[in-house]
C-alpha cells in the first residue's frame, strides 16, 4: 500500500521552529490539501516529504519504508512546482521524456508514457512545441505531464495554479480533478490558499496553523462543524461571522447574550458548568437571511451593498459595533444602503466556541 506516514515531524532552522511534531496518515489514493495562512508551514512540510528539506526529527514512512535519509530521486516521488521548471530549449515532448532518459529507460517505453500522458492532459497537438508557444495553463499541464512520466508512488503539488488567471485556474483544476479520478491508485498531496481549489478537489484537506495541525478531514466537514474559532474563521469565503458572547441558560439548547443584550437560543448542549462563561457565537454569512415576521436573530442597518451578479454581499452594522456582519444572498436583491433589516438564521447552521476558541460539540 503507498501511503505516507508522518510521526512528530518537527523542522527547525537553528533556533527557529517551523513545524512542531506533525502526526499524519495519508492513505494510498488519497487526495490530501494543505491548506493555512502563508507562512503557516504548508509548503515547507511538503518539501520535506519530497526530501528537498531535512528532518529534524521525528519519521517519515512511505509505502511502509522509512525515508528520513532517503534522497529524493529514490523516493519514487514527482513533484509539480509552481512555477513549471520547463527546460525552455526543449519541445513539449522532451521536457515530458527528459526524467525517463536520464532514468535509462528505454526509447519505446518513453514513447509510450509521453503519449499516453499528452492524451490524458490533451497535449497531443503541441508535443513538438517549444515552452514559449505555449500558453501558461498549457505550460503547466506539461509540468504535471512529466510527472505523470515518471509513473511515481506520490504526486506532490506545490501551489500549481498560482501563477494562472481566474479562467485558466478554473480550467487546469478540472484537469487535475480527472487526472485523479484517472489514477484511482496513485496518492496526490497538493497545498494551496485557495479555498476552492481545496474545497472541490480534496479527498480531506488538513488546515495548518503556525506549524500545527488544527484539523483533518473531508471538505464539508471541516465546513459545518470546525474544530476551532481558527478554522471557522479560514474555512468559507467570506468568512464566518463570530461575535463576543456569554452563556446565560444551558441544557439541551443554549442560550447565549450577545454584546448588545439580545438573546440567541443556539441548539448545541453544553454542560451546565459553562454558565456564565464567556463564548464566541458564530455564523456563516450564507445562512443568513432576511426575516419579514418577528423570528429574526439580529436587527441592522446595512452600510454596504456588493452585487456580484450571482450572490449580493450585504455589510450590516449588527450586535457588534467594531465589525459589520456579512450576509451573502443569492442572486440579486433589492436593498439599498442605509436600510434597516432584520436577518434571520436556521438555528442548526449556528455555531459556538468556549473561550479557548474550540468547538462544542454539535448535537
Amino acid at each position: 500500500m503507498t501511503g505516507v506516514v508522518l510521526k512528530d515531524i518537527r523542522k527547525a532552522y537553528g533556533q527557529v521552529k517551523i513545524l512542531h511534531g506533525i502526526d499524519l496518515e495519508i492513505r494510498q489514493g488519497e487526495f490530501v490539501v494543505f491548506v493555512g495562512p502563508s507562512g503557516c508551514g504548508k509548503s515547507t512540510l511538503l518539501r520535506m516529504i519530497a526530501g528537498l528539506e531535512d528532518i529534524t526529527s521525528g519519521e517519515m514512512m512511505i509505502d511502509g519504508q522509512r525515508v528520513n535519509e532517503v534522497p529524493p530521486s529514490k523516493r519514487g516521488i514527482a513533484m509539480v512546482f509552481q512555477s513549471y521548471a520547463l527546460y525552455p530549449h526543449m519541445t513539449v515532448y522532451d521536457n515530458m521524456a527528459f526524467g525517463m532518459r536520464i532514468a535509462h529507460e528505454s526509447k519505446e517505453v518513453i514513447d509510450q508514457r509521453v503519449r499516453k500522458a499528452a492524451d490524458m492532459l490533451q497535449l497531443g497537438p503541441y508535443l513538438d512545441r517549444l515552452p514559449k508557444a505555449l500558453s501558461g495553463g498549457q505550460r503547466q499541464r506539461v509540468a504535471i505531464g512529466r510527472a505523470i512520466c515518471r509513473n511515481p508512488k506520490v504526486f506532490l503539488f506545490d501551489e500549481p495554479l498560482s501563477n494562472l488567471d481566474a479562467a485558466l485556474r478554473v480550467a487546469t483544476r478540472i484537469e487535475i480533478a480527472k487526472l485523479n479520478e484517472s489514477m484511482p491508485d496513485t496518492t496526490m498531496i497538493y497545498v494551496t490558499h485557495d479555498q476552492v481549489e481545496a474545497m472541490t478537489l480534496a479527498d480531506r484537506i488538513v488546515v495548518l496553523s503556525a506549524g500545527r495541525i488544527e484539523q483533518v478531514g473531508p471538505p464539508l466537514e471541516l465546513y459545518e462543524r470546525p474544530a476551532n474559532l481558527f478554522v471557522a474563521r479560514f474555512i468559507g469565503s467570506p468568512a464566518m461571522n463570530i461575535m463576543p458572547a456569554k452563556i446565560v441558560e444551558t441544557g439541551a439548547s443554549t442560550v447565549i447574550s450577545l454584546k448588545d443584550g439580545s438573546r440567541v437560543s443556539v441548539p448545541l448542549a453544553v454542560d451546565a458548568s459553562e454558565n456564565g462563561k464567556s463564548a464566541s457565537f458564530g455564523v456563516r454569512p450564507e445562512d443568513l437571511a432576511i426575516s419579514t415576521g418577528d423570528d429574526f436573530l439580529f436587527e441592522g442597518t446595512v452600510e454596504i451593498v456588493e452585487a456580484l451578479g450571482e450572490v449580493t454581499l450585504l455589510y450590516v452594522a449588527g450586535p457588534v459595533e467594531e465589525e459589520p456582519v456579512v450576509v451573502k444572498l443569492p442572486g440579486i436583491v433589492d436593498v439599498k444602503k442605509g436600510e434597516k433589516l432584520r436577518f434571520a438564521a436556521d438555528r442548526t447552521k449556528l455555531h459556538l466556541f468556549d473561550a479557548a476558541g474550540k468547538s462544542y460539540y454539535k448535537k
